[in-house]
């Protein structure tokens, strides 16, 4: 395996004594050269200088970035990751340049073009070259002093770049501000969490690094040490904190903008923790953020992150106090769909504090009684949660996509199971639970993680695939273990089971060779952290929208695995070419069953101008319906047509649909027309096919365009994130519950959107909850009951079907008198309603003898009429299913 593929490397890449003056001398190694970078015309030309520095016998291959002009301006130092070079810097020091910053970047040593032994940061080395730098820094012209010898400067840098940053902060009082991305606090901890030894990564950064060789002599003779013996010595533990940042901990004062990725098994989201409370205790403002990507692959935002970057440098540097630096906290959810391009969507979840990784704790009862684990020799087969180096192909994304891809060999875990879980549950921060271990050997390592498990049991979800090592001396006379899971922001939803598994074995770190049983008994419920003070934007995505990227994902997969060719797509049907959709037969089984299904035989049509409502309870089938109308899942018979085209996935066909996901992403210190301009320039598609101006005049925001979207209320938000799904005026526009959460003007602001969309001849498809609302937006209805069509019309005819009559009565009526007046002749069903009852008659069946029968009955009927409610018409239509 190619362990430094291009997806890795950009991961690891990205990333205060003052000596003495004798010592911060520079030597200049050969000539410069300068280069002026393209400029357009709206943007200052950049000019970039590179130099090789001598630094105590180190060279160090540097590039410096500025912009005309004679004025002073603070400087900026951007560190690489491990493996890269300042190569990787260089948009980023272009675009700081432009912003007016004097950027310089570096190859730290034994990197790049740089000489000299890869230390690890240590502050004899790479830290002492930092300080260099600034010296020289302090020299230029250009940079603007705070005083003789001291350069208004700030770091930042990603991974192996952040921790240099954390650690220069510590080592020089230079420093005034900086921004570490996806790094380490205490590197011993994050290769050897809980004494257990992290050989896979381990192993990448030294294969990356070049091999032992490049190392320091130290390095290399502790890394084989601890590869051989399969775990950490002490000497290897204080070799490797001495160059983390924790060992500076109490001298790092200067504003820190952490950004941690949750997809992350090398860094995890406690190393930021820990550096965070460490430096707001010293008293230095602090902002938290945790980013969707990682190590592990996902989105990596850097458009974002470099943006709040150049913000937090603007106020802590430039000393611009009118500069918003975003929330104190920040998490990105992932989930929803650009129906544009299949890609996942990401949203924001804020708070005003840090909340830490353990607060507002819910306790989650386990069952599961006492179970023997065997650890295998040579602890083979491992089990599987993360593979590290795979980029963004890696396991973390698919499980942030609802996929389980982890394996347990049976045998080697324990597993403890919750009931399921009666609402939707958000755990931010590390769960925790106690057991009790005794083993036959006196030392044991256990794996801890905790599992989201689906209604049916079959699919289990590793958050992030992360896991929580625990090494346990003393283990043969038996003890009680607190072990605290990896920190992970993750939703559980309504009806799935929470699964707490201590497994004997994992790929990514070195287990106990010699066999060993183990006995594992619970000794405490799960305890999960749940931050109810991260405000996130919008309610939480409807479940079928995290399909989308999966089965992007899965297509290609099996197209890669099996090397077939696709099956001829059927012909469109011009007869069909002017309706947005038609629906027949359709039919979808649950999985591994021949006769239950999930939506049988549907079929209907959906005209130009209508507003369709989706209608039906739980279990009905609509989720099922719009996967497959969205092409994330293939019908198993009839068919889906859209303007005469047959849906499969990845039909060109699909964008002319449009789908609104709730919590849309949006930039919250750029206005609202800003972000909907900067989601259409992702989309690649041509600015003119956006349809701009109509889409916002649909959403009707009106003058708060102009505005910050962190000035928004919910309603706005919504409307913003409809007219997002409205950019290119999509022919077809799905809208799965866009009032939900919504006041009840900011409801009629929104039935007022859709009406005027559909207005110009497009059509719309609104699942909603909320009946009353349906009634008034929707022009017709489709009502699904136990995967079948009940009935699909004008919303006026069913409203006024006349087969149903509401019957006053003057008391309530109870329960067995129910039941009777239900056997009668030509009742089909009968629904209690807080007015009487709600009766739907057979054919034949008529008023009079409907009357007549409740007198019998002593009923005390004081009206009878037929119903005008769709609320009423619904609970007839499944009756009373829902």
């Amino acid at each position: 395996m190619d362990l430094r593929l291009p997806a890795w490397r950009a991961l690891l890449r990205r990333p205060r004594r003052l000596l003495p003056a004798a010592a911060a001398v520079v030597v200049l190694v050969g000539t410069g050269t300068w280069t002026a970078v393209a400029a357009t015309d709206d943007t200052p030309a950049v000019h970039q200088s590179d130099r090789v520095m001598a630094v105590d016998g180190v060279r160090l291959d540097t590039s410096f970035f500025t912009t005309a002009g004679t004025g002073r301006r603070p400087a900026v130092l951007l560190a690489h990751g491990f493996g890269g070079s300042k190569n990787d810097m260089r948009a980023e020091a272009e675009d700081l340049a432009r912003d007016g910053y004097a950027v310089l970047t570096w190859s730290a040593r034994g990197f790049g073009r740089s000489t000299g032994k890869i230390g690890l940061n240590d502050p004899k080395g790479e830290v002492a070259d930092v300080s260099r730098l600034i010296d020289w820094l302090a020299e230029q012209p250009q940079v603007q002093l705070d005083k003789p010898g001291d350069p208004r400067v700030g770091m930042a840098g990603g991974s192996y770049g952040g921790a240099i940053s954390l650690l220069a902060a510590g080592h020089d009082d230079r420093v005034d501000a900086i921004a570490p991305s996806i790094t380490y606090w205490n590197l011993a901890d994050a290769l050897f969490p809980d004494g257990v030894f992290k050989k896979l990564w381990a192993g990448i950064f030294f294969n990356t690094g070049g091999g032992c060789a490049r190392f320091q002599p130290e390095l290399c003779a502790m890394y084989d040490r601890v590869a051989e013996a399969g775990k950490p010595d002490a000497a290897a533990v204080r070799l490797l904190e001495e160059r983390s940042p924790s060992a500076v901990a109490s001298r790092i004062k200067v504003p820190t903008l952490f950004f941690q990725g949750q997809t992350d098994s090398l860094f995890t989201l406690s190393q930021s923790d820990a550096a965070a409370k460490a430096v707001k205790a010293n008293g230095a403002p602090v902002d938290v953020d945790w980013i969707a990507g990682g190590h592990d692959g996902g989105d990596l935002e850097t458009g974002r992150v470099e943006a709040r970057v150049t913000s937090w440098f603007d106020r802590y540097l430039k000393g611009d106090k009118a500069t918003d630096t975003g929330p104190a906290f920040r998490i990105t959810r992932t989930g929803g769909v650009d129906s544009t391009n299949g890609t996942a969507q990401l949203r924001g979840a804020t708070a005003d504090s840090y909340p830490g990784l353990t607060g507002d704790r819910r306790n989650i009862a386990l069952k599961g009684g006492t179970q023997r684990v065997q650890n295998p020799a040579g602890a083979s087969p491992p089990g599987v949660s993360a593979l590290p180096g795979l980029g963004g192909g890696g396991l973390a994304q698919l499980s942030s996509l609802g996929v389980g891809v982890s394996l347990d060999f049976p045998g080697q875990y324990a597993r403890f199971d919750s009931a399921p879980v009666t609402d939707n549950t958000q755990i931010t921060g590390t769960p925790t639970a106690t057991v009790h271990l005794t083993s036959t050997s006196d030392e044991a390592v256990l794996f801890g993680k905790v599992y989201d498990v689906g209604p049916d049991g079959t699919q289990q979800v590793l958050p992030s695939q992360l896991v929580a090592p625990v090494r346990v001396t003393g283990a043969k006379a038996g003890k009680d273990v607190t072990i605290t899971l990896p920190a992970i922001d993750h939703e559980v939803q309504k009806g799935h089971r929470l699964r707490l598994v201590l497994a004997s074995t994992d790929l990514g770190y070195a287990s106990p060779t010699a066999p060993a049983t183990y006995t594992v008994s619970l000794k405490s419920p799960l305890s999960v952290p749940t931050a109810p003070q991260v405000d996130t934007a919008a309610a939480p995505l409807p479940a079928w929208v995290w399909w989308l990227p999966l089965a992007g994902a899965l297509a290609a997969l099996a197209l890669l695995l099996t090397g077939r060719r696709r099956t001829a797509t059927q012909p469109p049907a011009p007869e069909l070419a002017e309706v947005p959709l038609q629906i027949t037969d359709l039919s979808k089984r649950y999985a591994r069953s021949a006769d239950r299904y999930a939506v049988r035989e549907l079929s209907f049509r959906v005209e130009q101008g209508q507003v369709l409502g989706l209608l039906g309870p739980n279990g009905a089938g609509k989720t099922t319906t719009l996967r497959m109308l969205m092409g994330l899942i293939r019908p198993d018979g009839g068919e889906i047509r859209v303007f005469g085209h047959a849906i499969r996935p990845g039909a060109p066909v699909l964008s002319r649909v449009g789908a609104f996901v709730e919590g849309a992403g949006f930039l919250p210190h750029l206005s609202g027309r800003e972000n909907l301009e900067l989601y259409w320039q992702a989309t690649g598609r041509p600015p003119e096919d956006a349809h701009l101006e109509e889409a916002l005049e649909i959403a009707g925001l009106g003058d708060a365009l102009a505005r910050a979207v962190r000035t928004y209320s919910q309603g706005m938000r919504q409307r913003l994130a409809i007219a997002q799904a409205m950019l290119g005026l999509p022919d077809l526009l799905i809208l799965d519950e866009p009032t939900n959460g919504l006041d009840p003007p900011q409801i009629r602001e929104m039935r007022e959107v859709m009406i005027r969309y559909a207005a110009a001849g497009r059509t719309v498809i609104v699942s909603s909850h909320l009946l009353a609302e349906v009634e008034q937006s929707c022009t017709h209805l489709v009502v699904m009951d136990r995967g079948r069509l009940i009935q699909a019309g004008p919303v006026a005819e069913i409203v006024g079907s006349g087969d149903t009559l509401l019957v006053g009565t003057g008391t309530p009526v109870e329960e067995p008198v129910v039941e009777k007046v239900a056997a009668l002749p030509g009742v089909a069903t009968v629904t209690r309603t807080d007015d009487g009852l709600l009766v739907r008659m057979e054919p034949g069946g008529s008023a009079p003898q409907l009357v007549a029968e409740l007198v019998r009955l002593d009923v005390q009927v004081a009206s009878v009429g037929p119903h005008r409610r769709l609320e009423d018409a619904f609970l007839t239509l499944i009756g009373g299913s829902a």
